[in-house]
């Protein structure tokens, strides 16, 4: 199936190629994709823009940010495009003045809040976080508070701010959720939650059973389960939060032309479709979700304010180490 689809991209993309003569040249692109996801994603845009050279540097966005926070310093940033995990960061380079307008992008087809007001970066895909359980657990969990249940007493194991972004992102909506606030993190507390790593322990401790109960990014447990995996992925009657892998033009790229033809891409139906090829839940509405998935109309995200994040996130991440303990 994936062959077909991609197959399908390509024809697309050289039927169109006459028409992207004028997007040509080096791009630069900056991206926290997993290698082989990133590697369809620049062949398939290089499919529809055969004139452009791309250049990719893959690694965590932790990392990609260190790097290139190093080239601002020297005065030498090399990328046109950023394409990395989540929000905040990107609200933080706007703010800087680091990110160009995209003022054509069109964005009609998406739910305006995933996107910037002001169209300097936009999102392509929707990597959720709720519930991830031991289908051995005696309790089958629909909502966050039942985490703080009996049954669950320390049996949950959650990813932690410190490390992981998805767990950030996570915290700072559900603390921001009148229904759960602070309160909610002290519950799991006093559960025996200990909160360590990233999404990936946290998913081996529940599907080991180690433990019962857990948060975690949706793709893990759910492509997992496909595979036999004794797990189940619950959305969360409150919502689910998201990293949304935005994507960004540098306010000093080199190729401003191509830059916005690669953002005008992902976008597209045909790029959103890649997106849904890869396993995760595309930005677009009207993309098929992957197997394993619920309709997106029965997903409900949780309001989240980038901007608000990035002003809270030092006095959050305090405030949850004092609750944790660090």
């Amino acid at each position: 199936m994936k062959k077909l689809i991609f197959a399908a991209i390509a024809a697309a993309g050289l039927a169109t190629a006459a028409q992207a003569q004028d997007v040509s040249g080096k791009l630069v692109l900056y991206t926290s994709q997993p290698n082989q996801d990133a590697q369809q994603t620049v062949d398939a845009f290089k499919a529809k823009y055969p004139s452009v050279e791309v250049e990719w540097v893959r690694d965590g966005t932790t990392k990609i940010m260190a790097k290139l926070r190093a080239e601002f310093e020297a005065g030498a940033p090399q990328p046109d495009v950023l394409l990395i995990a989540d929000t905040v960061t990107m609200e933080d380079l706007k703010q800087e003045g680091r990110l160009m307008a995209h003022s054509g992008a069109d964005v009609s087809a998406y739910d305006p809040s995933l996107m910037d007001p002001g169209k300097h970066y936009f999102s392509t895909k929707l990597i959720t976080t709720g519930i991830v359980y031991n289908t051995a657990a005696p309790m089958k969990p629909t909502s966050y508070k039942d985490l703080l249940k009996p049954e669950a007493k320390d049996k949950i194991a959650m990813p932690s701010p410190l490390t992981s972004g998805a767990a950030t992102i996570h915290m700072a909506a559900l603390t921001a959720n009148p229904d759960l606030g602070w309160e909610f993190y002290q519950g799991l507390a006093d559960q025996g939650a200990n909160p360590k790593g990233g999404n990936g322990g946290t998913y081996k401790a529940v599907a080991g059973g180690e433990k019962l109960y857990g948060f975690v990014v949706d793709f893990l447990p759910i492509r997992n389960k496909l595979e036999g995996a004794p797990v189940e992925f619950v959305f969360p009657a409150e919502g689910v939060s998201a990293v949304t892998e935005p994507v960004a033009i540098l306010s000093t790229a080199q190729n401003p032309a191509a830059a916005k033809a690669f953002v005008d891409f992902l976008l597209s139906p045909e790029g959103q479709t890649l997106a849904a090829s890869q396993g995760y839940l595309a930005a677009h509405p009207d993309i098929a979700p992957p197997a394993g998935f619920p309709a997106r109309s029965e997903i409900k995200l949780m309001a989240f304010d980038p901007a608000k994040a990035l002003k809270d996130d030092t006095a959050n991440k305090m405030k949850f180490e004092e609750i944790f303990g660090g």
